[in-house]
């Protein structure tokens, strides 16, 4: 990282918040270092990301562009929809495997 004048892209809360978007510019081959307590047994606070000043505006693009591409994700999206799965059989399948395994081997030792 020598030689390079590295400027704050983004300043985010947490430490995984931060290497989030260091692996999203990474995949797009730009390299990111991070200011604040990213590391240590309390790794509380602020933390900036930065990159090389030549880089700022290709990561600065890319990170708009996610921010963007999020704002259409519909909250009440299911991913299990996706896959054909029913909402709402997980809790069927909760009550199935109560009864099959707690209701009927009480109800045997009750007889």
């Amino acid at each position: 990282m020598q030689g390079l004048h590295l400027v704050p892209v983004a300043k985010v809360s947490d430490s995984f918040h931060a290497r989030v978007l260091a692996a999203r510019l990474g995949s797009e081959g730009i390299v990111t270092q991070f200011r604040g307590n990213v590391e240590g047994p309390y790794p509380m606070g602020a933390i900036e990301v930065l990159v090389d000043a030549s880089e700022l505006a290709a990561a600065t693009e890319i990170l708009l562009a996610d921010e963007v591409e999020s704002a259409f994700v519909d909250a009440d999206d299911d991913p299990a929809d996706d896959y054909g799965a029913r909402p709402g059989w997980g809790r069927w399948a909760l009550v199935a495997a109560f009864l099959i395994l707690v209701v009927l081997p009480l109800s045997a030792l009750l007889r």
